[in-house]
């Protein structure tokens, strides 16, 4: 009496930002690859295309971005162009973690809606990717110089009023 057991694993491969590149396209005549780092800069271009987006990532990326862009060179690395954006690449789908700063006044429901809408048409139009989410973390709000653009000043919360 034999009794056979099969296991199959499947493996999903997927890579992070700090990828080389993935396979794209893959014929007799070639391949053409994509860094996971051009998916990043796609999707962070296209969130800010939209109105009402102030800026991306959060405090401390912004912090770090704005004194990487005193530095010589330190702005021409392309680092700056993808704060708050985190992409996982597969061989055919990715995923995009967004960071924004939203301007004051703006429906934060909608704003997300079209931002979602044009990272994946973008993403997908350029590099053929199936865009499987685009998930969107509102950090902070941009207030107007009139009234009181400065964030420091505004006062903090004490205590949740709210469980």
């Amino acid at each position: 009496m034999s009794e056979s057991t099969a296991t199959t694993t499947t493996k999903t491969p997927t890579t992070t930002v700090s990828s080389p590149a993935r396979l794209a396209d893959d014929t007799s005549q070639g391949k053409t690859t994509i860094a996971a780092s051009v998916v990043q800069k796609i999707a962070g271009i296209a969130a800010r295309e939209i109105s009402g987006v102030h800026s991306m990532g959060g405090g401390v990326s912004r912090a770090f971005g704005a004194i990487r862009e005193r530095i010589p060179g330190g702005a021409s690395t392309g680092a700056a162009n993808v704060a708050g954006v985190q992409v996982e690449v597969g061989e055919k789908q990715a995923a995009v973690d967004l960071d924004i700063v939203v301007e004051y006044g703006a429906s934060i429901v909608e704003l997300a809606r079209a931002v979602r809408r044009n990272v994946i048409t973008a993403v997908e139009r350029m590099t053929g990717l199936e865009v499987i989410e685009v998930n969107i973390a509102v950090n902070d709000i941009h207030l107007p110089e009139a009234l009181g653009g400065d964030e420091e000043a505004l006062p903090t919360v004490q205590q949740a009023r709210v469980e």
